[in-house]
């Protein structure tokens, strides 16, 4: 390949890279190639709001925005963009704007991050600088947004926190339009006085968490101008060619075709890179490695957009958003008739991807890639669109389909060519196009398939003259059906072309079983689904042109033809005022923002890889195993060692004392030492001077195995071998063998509950700092319980814990994600700080932090039921199974959760339940939100559903029949008073109004065929405690000082639940302090020492209790002072205290609650107090595909008297949105070796603005029962989560509606995940029954079912 000489420059090329950030000037003298912006922001020009979440452009985290001139255009051009894949050498030119850019709170906060803010739409803070970039952007284009506009700005950018509701509806307020819900059908308000139940008349019913009239208003004259030195650089004639040599690589950017080709010539496996999202992923996550990288993007022939006579030529670099704009305006002025491929892939480049990605990524780069799930090629094959190609001297055109043709991986393209320009004719009269895709997630999802037919009918008449269709998902590429499409030329348009064309479809294309990306049955029937929708498409505009020629189209067909889309949702808030007499400062029940939200949105919140770099810091990459189960042969570190910057390389002989912790007979490990048990386990980790030498030279330590059997993946391989953790938990009440013989019918079942990973947003970070002295060490850490990560590090390092000192600032969001993992990570890193004597820095990219971490057990429950026909159920006998993976970590705890918790809100007199802990070669599995109750949960409520289904009702009336509603004991004897949860379910009745909801569904169902609606209401008793008091006990600190203000600290950690924010509350209330008068520093085992970790949704509880008997013990101290000056002010009250020689600092210490739990005996009082819920949510279904959309959900939870209902309802909307994501779209896949697939938002699909409900309501229970807690408060942060099973239940029920229909059995069972696959294999009709079913069982599938 051809290079400049080193040292040498392209004759009258430049090698600076000029570029402005916010407004200041950078040159750049030593570019590299394979530096990305992101980088460049965070480590070279500190600024670090702008956050790494998952470095592949499918989280928004790092959003920026854009700025270039068009000098033809005579305009500039503002765009968001991801700066994980933003080349920092394709900055040439730009100006690029983050969010420290916009505005701080140090000089003037942007409208956009005071609107964000205000409207609690930050939680743990780590995706909204994200957020807020991408709809900076949007304004700066578009001051008044359409709401559509600002959906479409959201949907790159994922949230795990708040269920993107209040972000919503922060940004909503820049819009024109009114957002009154007008739901019925007089066009009234939701808000009207009588549409909602008041519980306590003499209380005020808020519904309203911000006031948007006090929000400053948008002023463009305030934003950052674009630098007019950029502009009269890309004004100039003469354009140089640009030449940046980095470290192993060449960036060269052409500035005329000439030159490219010349370029192209000699270098023809040189890739041209314009957005970079192809070729950056594979440099970045296959280790695709390229020494020389052609940039096309000055050259103008690539820009090309002319209309021809035939229709449209598209310049192969303009970028999918122009694309996108440019057919739209060809769409609204030529007439219907010739724009039927434009339109067709108007509705694929909606939801390709995020805005972030279709700014930068080019058309023909698209095409080029030839990548099988492309949602352009197949529209553009079918089309009969033209490649323009050129080479050194030559200038060809190609049919794209002839790219497609054998349906392999074989270019057409000579290498040293390059695609100059796409030509997309005109459709004609009689010609109908459709496309089709079906995805896990409906936008910024790859298509699971995809597709695009055309036909073309001689004319007047449905004799067919030409038809093509290609398939995208189900090859290597984009594939062709041509031996169906020649057999149904000349035949008439009617359902025997119908029955031909889907079998031989089938035939033609096939799908193995081990087919990559599995879903191998599910894939074949989308083949003839789409085939049927397009079909019915065609049908129906037949009729329309010519109504008498042909049949009438079937009514209830036509629901099948309508695409769901994502609709703004509208959304009510339901909360108890503060009662009259309370003081007017006392911010307690007040919906108070975030005590960082400013912070968050003007990226000013810190978090642990945002620490400035420390005097010769060092950075740690983990080499992880490759075997499932394996002996450790041996470990060569030599070339590794020989890499560039690397210092060293450590493992476990390198740790000074503790490497594997026993709390069960299992231990959990720091370093594998002479065997790995799974895939992902930590073998060593490499030392260098930065995080891509130490990343590169990892990649070298080559390890060498010896396999061991058996490799157990699998619960039921765990069970076949009695692979288990003890103890296995057993809970047993009334008499259930004696139960079973006097009911009615028994039901025996299973039901299958996949895992879910945390995704938080920031991956698990630590940064370990040796003091230099006494073996000191800080550990500043991304962690839920820095005492523990303290007394592992101590435990690892051989030092007394008072030497270790962990300081945690907040987290960017946990889950229970980051407690012994990021322990033992921190372990780590401190044993390389140890060794070496450098501070070491080590942040895991998404995938290692996916695939080592471990998250929420997939569970199998086999159950037998026995119930009466009337719906009251007698007994239950319940086995559940989670795979707990290698290492015991919190998984006998989650058995034990399962069973307590098993009961949900039911009082069956009779049960017997056991739950085991699998031991298994995949990472272990830890602690998650709600732990064991959403699986143990969904159990329940799945054979209540059977149970219904068997005895002709309703699945509400049975749940009405069972509910707790007198006074009582739970299974394990331990009081409930169940008021509030019947007040719950009757509210959520009446304000969902679920009965007349439930007869519209059931009409609508009448009406329409291949669509579905389904609705469920289901109830919650979700019980709150740790089962030991010691677990419950914490601690604060209170400093006033002398100028009147107080630090405040305690032992619990922020990680977006505003935790912090509820402490300064209950210090103001305590202290009659304003809120701005109190500080938060950090959580410190310097300053709290022993304090136990934030999870359980207990932290505001035990922490509250500290810190109020901490500002309790401070007022005594000073009642005598205040007495005597009542009037006076603190700082007058704390300068007299000192002067009085009186103690100013003050400890705060909570117990614990009272608990205990006798596993010997089945009973005890583990808990504190319970939390109630009702939810309801309504949901259609496409039979055909799948698909389906949240139509709406009623939310009514009972928590006690709210110490800050915005805080309190955000935890509500996200737990239900992430528990939303657990129940459908949220599927893990492992090989069956072991590996795993989904380790990247590309993969694994959390939910997004998409999936949110179309009208989302959230109320309060007014408070009626008081608690032990802080104010009789309750914690609530793990209890919603749950209530997304509505949506897995709303499904189910449009399911059995489409079985009943086809005369499918009515009682079956459904798994979670409810994906797209499983609800259309369930959805059972012809084209299930006409795919072929595979024979080979030995064959050995893409992935294996957890």
């Amino acid at each position: 390949m051809a290079l400049p000489a080193a040292g040498g420059r392209a004759s009258g090329a430049a090698d600076e890279l000029l570029f402005y950030v916010n407004g200041r000037r950078v040159v750049e003298k030593n570019a590299d190639p394979e530096q990305m912006t992101l980088s460049y922001l965070r480590k070279r020009l500190r600024l670090t709001g702008t956050k790494f979440g998952c470095g592949g452009g499918g989280c928004g985290s790092c959003t920026v925005m854009v700025s270039r001139y068009e000098p033809l255009a005579k305009k500039i051009i503002h765009y968001s963009a991801n700066a994980c894949l933003l080349p920092l050498c394709s900055l040439y030119g730009c100006a690029v704007t983050t969010v420290e850019g916009i505005g701080s709170t140090k000089t003037r906060i942007h409208p956009i991050q005071e609107r964000v803010a205000k409207s609690h739409g930050s939680q743990c803070g780590f995706c909204t600088p994200g957020m807020v970039m991408s709809v900076y952007a949007l304004l700066r284009n578009q001051m008044e947004p359409s709401t559509e506009q600002i959906t479409e700005a959201l949907a790159g950018n994922l949230c795990r926190c708040t269920g993107y509701r209040p972000i919503i509806d922060g940004c909503k307020t820049f819009c024109r339009e009114s957002f009154c819900c007008q739901n019925k059908e007089n066009g009234s308000c939701c808000l009207d006085e009588d549409d909602y139940l008041l519980p306590n008349k003499e209380k005020k019913i808020c519904t309203e968490l911000f006031s948007a009239e006090e929000f400053q208003p948008l002023d463009p004259t305030q934003e950052l101008i674009f630098p007019p030195e950029l502009m009269q650089m890309a004004e100039r004639q003469t354009a140089q060619t640009l030449v940046f040599p980095g470290e192993r690589s060449t960036w060269i950017s052409p500035v005329n075709l000439k030159e490219l080709l010349e370029l192209k010539a000699k270098n023809p496996l040189a890739p041209l890179v314009v957005g970079n999202t192809c070729v950056g992923p594979d440099m970045k996550f296959k280790g695709v490695f390229h020494p020389l990288i052609i940039s096309p993007t000055r050259i103008l022939d690539l820009h090309v957009v002319k209309h021809t006579g035939k229709g449209l030529l598209i310049g192969a670099a303009c970028s999918l958003t122009v694309v996108k704009d440019v057919l739209t305006n060809a769409v609204l002025e030529l007439p219907a008739e010739k724009t039927k491929i434009f339109s067709a892939l108007l509705i694929q480049l909606k939801t390709l991807a995020g805005v972030q990605i279709r700014n930068v990524a080019s058309f023909g780069g698209n095409i080029i890639s030839r990548s099988p799930t492309s949602d352009i090629n197949p529209v553009l094959a079918v089309g009969n669109c033209v490649l323009n190609v050129a080479s050194q001297g030559r200038m060809r055109q190609i049919p794209l389909s002839d790219l497609f043709a054998d349906g392999l991986e074989n270019n057409t393209l000579e290498p040293e060519e390059i695609l100059v320009s796409v030509h997309i004719p005109h459709s004609s009269k009689g010609e109908f196009v459709s496309v089709f895709r079906q995805a896990q997630r409906r936008e910024n999802a790859l298509p699971i398939v995809n597709a695009g037919m055309r036909v073309l009918f001689e004319d007047d008449c449905n004799i067919v003259k030409d038809i093509s269709i290609f398939y995208g998902g189900v090859s290597s590429t984009t594939l062709a059906a041509k031996q169906t499409c020649q057999t149904l030329i000349g035949r008439p348009w009617n359902e025997q072309l119908l029955d031909e064309a889907c079998r031989r479809i089938l035939t033609e294309i096939r799908l193995p079983s081990s087919a990559p990306g599995g879903k191998v049955e599910y894939r074949r029937t989308l083949i003839v689904s789409f085939m049927f929708k397009f079909y019915l498409e065609v049908l129906r505009s037949l009729k329309t042109m010519y109504p008498n020629q042909f049949p009438d189209f079937p009514e209830n067909y036509a629901s099948a033809l309508e695409h769901f889309h994502s609709k703004i949702p509208q959304s009510m808030q339901m909360y108890q005022d503060v009662e009259p007499e309370q003081l007017p400062q006392d911010p307690v029940g007040r919906p108070i923002m975030h005590q960082a939200g400013l912070k968050h949105t003007t990226g000013e919140a810190l978090y642990c890889d945002d620490i400035r770099a420390v005097d010769e810091e060092l950075v740690l990459a983990l080499v992880t195993s490759s075997k499932a189960h394996a002996k450790i042969v041996s470990i060569d570190a030599s070339e590794a060692l020989k890499m560039p910057g690397v210092v060293d390389v450590v493992s476990a002989q390198d740790v000074p004392a503790t490497n594997e912790f026993y709390n069960y007979d299992v231990p959990d490990i720091i370093f594998a030492r002479e065997k790995v048990n799974c895939v992902g386990q930590i073998v060593c980790a490499v030392v260098a001077d930065s995080d891509i030498h130490a990343k590169r030279a990892a990649a070298k330590v080559n390890i060498q195995y010896a396999p061991e059997e058996p490799v157990i993946l699998t619960i039921e391989e765990a069970i076949e071998h009695n692979s288990f953790f003890k103890p296995s938990r057993k809970l047993e009440h009334g008499n259930v063998d004696e139960a079973f013989k006097t009911v009615d019918d028994i039901l025996e079942g299973e039901i299958r509950i996949g895992g879910q990973q945390h995704f938080y947003m920031e991956t698990q970070s630590v940064l370990a700092v040796p003091k230099g002295e006494d073996k000191e060490m800080d550990i500043y850490a991304s962690t839920q319980h820095p005492a523990f990560v303290q007394e592992l590090v101590a435990s690892c390092l051989g030092v007394p814990s008072s030497r270790i000192m962990c300081h945690v600032r907040r987290i960017g969001g946990a889950f229970g994600g980051k407690l012994l993992k990021t322990s033992l990570l921190a372990c780590v890193t401190a044993v390389a700080a140890h060794k070496t004597g450098h501070a070491v820095r080590c942040v895991l990219d998404r995938g290692t932090d996916m695939l080592l971490c471990g998250g929420r057990h997939p569970a199998i429950a086999k159950y037998k039921i026995g119930f009466m026909n009337d719906g009251r159920i007698l007994a239950a006998d319940v086995n559940v199974y989670i795979n707990g993976g290698c290492t015991p970590d919190d998984s006998v705890l989650v058995t034990e959760v399962v069973l307590l918790k098993l009961d949900n809100a039911y009082k069956i007199p009779n049960v017997r339940s056991c739950a085991h802990a699998c031991k298994t070669n995949l990472p272990s599995n830890t602690a998650f939100r709600g732990f064991g109750f959403p699986q143990g949960g969904l159990v329940t409520e799945a054979w209540i559903t059977r149970v219904a289904a068997r005895c002709g009702l309703l699945p509400e009336q049975v749940r009405e029949i069972n509910m707790y509603k007198e006074n009582g004991l739970t299974p394990y004897k331990q009081e409930l008073r169940p008021e509030n949860l019947l007040r719950c379910w009757n509210e959520c009745m009446g304000k969902s109004e679920y009965r007349s909801r439930r007869a519209a569904v059931n009409e609508f169902n009448k009406q329409n065929y291949w669509k579905k609606k389904g609705v469920a209401i289901i109830p919650m008793k979700f019980p709150v405690g740790f089962g030991l008091r010691a677990l419950g006990q914490a601690a604060a600190l209170v400093h006033l000082h002398t100028d009147g203000s107080v630090l405040l600290t305690h032992g619990g950690v922020e990680m977006g639940q505003g935790l912090h924010t509820k402490m300064i509350q209950v210090a103001s209330r305590e202290l009659k302090m304003p809120m701005s008068n109190i500080h938060f520093c950090e959580t410190s085992t310097t300053t709290v020492p022993n304090a136990c970790a934030s999870v359980g949704s207990m932290g505001t509880d035990v922490n509250g209790m500290a810190v109020k008997n901490a500002c309790q013990t401070l007022l005594k101290r000073l009642e005598c002072i205040i007495s005597q000056n009542p009037k006076g002010s603190w700082k007058e009250w704390a300068k007299e205290a000192f002067e009085q020689s009186i103690h100013l600092s003050a400890t705060g210490y909570f117990r614990g609650y009272d608990a205990d739990m006798d596993w010997e005996k089945g009973e005890g009082r583990p808990f504190e107090y319970f939390i109630f819920g009702a939810v309801c949510t309504e949901v259609e279904i496409d039979c055909l595909t799948g698909d389906h959309k949240n139509i709406r959900t009623d939310i009514v939870m009972d928590i006690g008297c709210s110490i800050n209902p915005a805080v309190d309802i955000g935890q509500i909307e996200g737990a239900f949105v992430q528990g939303l994501g657990l129940y459908t779209t949220e599927e893990i896949k492992y090989s069956p070796e072991g590996v795993l697939y989904t380790r990247g938002p590309d993969q694994y699909k959390i939910p997004a603005v998409c999936d949110i409900p179309e009208y989302f309501s959230v109320s309060l229970l007014a408070s009626s029962q008081s608690t032990t807690a802080i104010y009789s408060s309750k914690g609530l942060g793990e209890s919603g989560l749950f209530l997304g099973c509505s949506v897995f239940f709303a499904i189910w029920d449009a399911v059995a509606a489409a079985r009943r229909e086809r005369r499918s059995p009515g009682d079956f069972v459904l798994n979670s995940p409810l994906t797209p696959e499983r609800i259309r294999m369930a959805c059972v009709d012809q084209f299930t029954e006409m795919i072929p079913k595979d024979k080979n069982k030995q064959t050995l599938s893409w992935a294996i079912s957890l």
